[in-house]
């Protein structure tokens, strides 16, 4: 038996309590007395009680449900005193018979304590079974967002490198227009010379920011 969840289920069942008391068995439960739980009893199960009830009823008073023997059963008062104390806060009952029978005085669902068992069971191995599933989902992110940061860095190139790739393809550009000009070959070293030049020039003045920069 776990200790945990009959400690739930009487808790469960003593909030039950406090709701009913103050509802349609008013005057049964408000002050409750080993006699009026007794005399509620019997009214409760002579309306079509389940199977699970008429055997909490057995298994607590030691007999059957009968029509015909509520004189024997009014012999019964002292079996409902642990559950006078309970649901005056007196007493914790460990008569697992007696807390079921409080759940069916007032009417707490899933009842017995078996069902009320199992179906905690069933929602803690959902709730383990959705952090399974949550857990997954986060990795999977993860893992998407890896790949796609990959072939992004994969799809950019280097700035340097397309600074290099500009520059050379300036140089074909202005080359393949003197070439389809027939310009003078003089010229056209001039003008290669005057193109390196300007880069050369170009690069002097970097050098010369950067020396100026670290002084």
């Amino acid at each position: 038996m776990h200790t945990k969840t009959l400690e739930e289920y009487k808790k469960a069942i003593k909030i039950k309590y406090e709701i009913e008391k103050e509802g349609e068995h008013f005057d049964y439960l408000y002050s409750p007395s080993r006699g009026k739980l007794r005399d509620l009893c019997w009214l409760i199960f002579e309306n079509n009680p389940t199977q699970d009830d008429l055997n909490v009823f057995k298994n607590l008073l030691c007999l059957d449900f009968d029509h015909t023997k509520k004189n024997k059963f009014k012999e019964q008062k002292d079996k409902f005193r642990p559950i006078e104390t309970f649901f005056k806060g007196e007493t914790d009952p460990l008569n697992i018979d007696a807390i079921n029978l409080a759940a069916v005085i007032v009417d707490f669902q899933p009842r017995p304590f078996k069902k009320f068992n199992e179906k905690c069971r069933i929602e803690e191995a959902k709730q383990i079974e959705n952090g399974h599933k949550a857990e997954i989902v986060v990795e999977s992110e993860k893992e998407v967002i890896e790949v796609e940061g990959f072939v992004k860095n994969e799809n950019e190139e280097p700035k340097e490198d397309l600074k290099k790739e500009n520059l050379s393809f300036n140089f074909k550009d202005i080359f393949s227009k003197i070439k389809a000009q027939k310009i003078n070959p003089e010229k056209i070293i001039m003008v290669g010379i005057g193109t390196i030049a300007l880069v050369s020039s170009a690069c002097l003045k970097k050098l010369d920011r950067m020396i100026s920069k670290s002084k």
